[in-house]
């Protein structure tokens, strides 16, 4: 079992994942980041760590590896057990064990572990395309120190001669603001006789939009009422067909069991982020123990029955 590729696809949507019994990777985003030395710019991303303390089964983990996989639960965990005490003996032995995109574990001398994170993922979603980035050195004293000197070699001067102003070029400078005198006036005039045309179509139209609403009548005559009898599935006793982390698994296996003649739904997410599906709810458990006996024997032996009032956990 390829333990670190679960706990890899559960730190892009988690900031949490438990290893029962050893420990847990813990996630924290940074900001982007900017390297002076190198002159490298890295995008935002989430740091991983990882702590011993925390070693209680959260159940995280091994719901996602009985869904990737199609086990039961149980048998997730069983798996999960047997690889953590393979990782202790080889951690006990002296061995460094890679979890292959999350980093190094290692045991100090005291019995610690020891994390080293290895940061070739980036498990910020946010941060998706984005890359480090290097940018040459902006060197503007350079360019200024070059520009003084050329100025010291080449002085720029303005001799008498080339400031006397030439006498045709004051003619045509009072020629073009003639000109756009004169056309200033004849555009004002012909923008003022559009605007009387639009006005004068414009009264034009409302006078015969009035006189058609003056003729016209209406008639609405009252539409004849619709009753729909809509049944709503109630009851605290739900009997789980499964749970599933893509919702869009969830409308297919609803309309399979319901070709089947379940009243099957949805009933929204666990503490997991699992979407679940029933074959029905039921308003007492005897009720609902006789339809998961003829699920087990008949259709699906991993079935189970969840006790959960919907309208409270809903407030």
């Amino acid at each position: 079992m390829q333990l670190e590729t679960y706990i890899s696809d559960l730190l892009y949507r988690y900031e949490c994942v438990t290893i029962p019994e050893f420990g847990a990777f813990l996630t924290q985003r940074t900001s982007a980041t900017i390297d002076d030395a190198t002159n490298s710019f890295y995008p935002p991303k989430k740091t991983v760590s990882f702590n011993e303390q925390i070693q209680k089964n959260d159940g995280l983990l091994a719901h996602y590896i009985a869904d990737v996989e199609k086990i039961p639960f149980e048998v997730a965990n069983e798996k999960i057990a047997k690889r953590v005490n393979s990782i202790k003996s080889f951690l006990t032995q002296g061995e460094t064990i890679t979890f292959k995109n999350i980093g190094d574990i290692t045991f100090n001398g005291e019995g610690k572990i020891l994390f080293e994170p290895i940061y070739q993922l980036n498990y910020l979603t946010d941060s998706f395309g984005l890359s480090q980035l290097v940018s040459p050195k902006v060197t503007r004293e350079a360019y200024k120190t070059e520009v003084e000197a050329i100025e010291k070699v080449i002085p720029l001067t303005i001799t008498p001669e080339r400031r006397k102003s030439k006498p045709y070029f004051k003619y045509a400078a009072v020629a073009l603001i003639a000109l756009t005198l004169g056309g200033l006036v004849s555009s004002k005039y012909y923008i003022d006789q559009i605007e009387q045309h639009n006005q004068i179509a414009q009264e034009q139209a409302f006078q015969q939009l009035d006189a058609k609403i003056e003729q016209a009548t209406f008639s609405l005559n009252p539409l004849p009422a619709v009753t729909l009898n809509v049944s709503k599935q109630s009851g605290n006793y739900h009997v789980v067909a499964g749970a599933f982390r893509v919702e869009d698994n969830c409308e297919q296996i609803v309309n399979q069991l319901k070709e089947a003649g379940f009243n099957a739904r949805t009933i929204g997410e666990n503490k997991y982020g699992l979407h679940q599906v029933v074959y029905g709810s039921y308003e007492t458990g005897e009720e609902a123990l006789k339809v998961l006996r003829d699920v087990r024997n008949n259709d699906n032996k991993d079935a189970w029955l969840l006790i959960k009032d919907l309208n409270v956990a809903a407030e």
